[in-house]
């Protein structure tokens, strides 16, 4: 969020400096009336900034790109560990405990399948957590990857569960 503030004060008038001040400060605390921004990790945000003292509303529409969780670093690693098996599930808990429903679900559908599968916990790093939504382009958990390729979190595969698609598809990849 500083480096957000930063950004927008190189770019607003001289004259806004106290209120992206007020708002850097805003920001730290539960009064969503100073700083309004929409929560994304990944694209721009506009900035709305309300003086305090005046009542009256500014807004400043400036696209500022923020720090991405998504580092070359991480990019290289995920590309690694994806292709690495044939399946991979990232997913809250794993493969023996999962943390969540959606989670078991996947689990147990790759189970009554019989795959060999690799579990990744999201849960014990939240940098790997944000930098997943990223590098899938999907802002929810599990995520399931087949043979290098994002294929869907849980909607996803358990649908294709039912038509048949899934069983086709890792039977096609694991003969291979």
């Amino acid at each position: 969020m500083a480096a957000c503030a930063l950004a927008l004060q190189s770019v607003l008038p001289a004259s806004a400096s106290l209120l992206i001040v007020t708002a850097k400060i805003a920001a730290k605390t539960p009064s969503p009336s100073l700083l309004q921004y929409p929560y994304t990790t990944t694209t721009t945000r506009a900035f709305t900034v309300v003086s305090s003292y005046n009542a009256r509303r500014i807004s400043y529409k400036i696209p500022v790109r923020c720090r991405s969780a998504l580092t070359p670093e991480l990019k290289t690693t995920l590309d690694k560990v994806v292709t690495s098996q044939k399946v991979v599930l990232f997913m809250k808990g794993t493969k023996e405990f999962p943390q969540c429903g959606f989670s078991h679900t996947v689990v147990q559908i790759l189970k009554s399948l019989n795959v060999p599968f690799e579990t990744i916990n999201i849960l014990e790093n939240d940098m790997l957590r944000q930098g997943l939504k990223e590098y899938s382009n999907w802002p929810t958990f599990p995520q399931l990857y087949i043979d290098g390729e994002f294929f869907g979190g849980c909607d996803i595969t358990v649908e294709a569960y039912k038509s048949g698609e899934l069983q086709e598809l890792l039977e096609k990849i694991l003969c291979s």
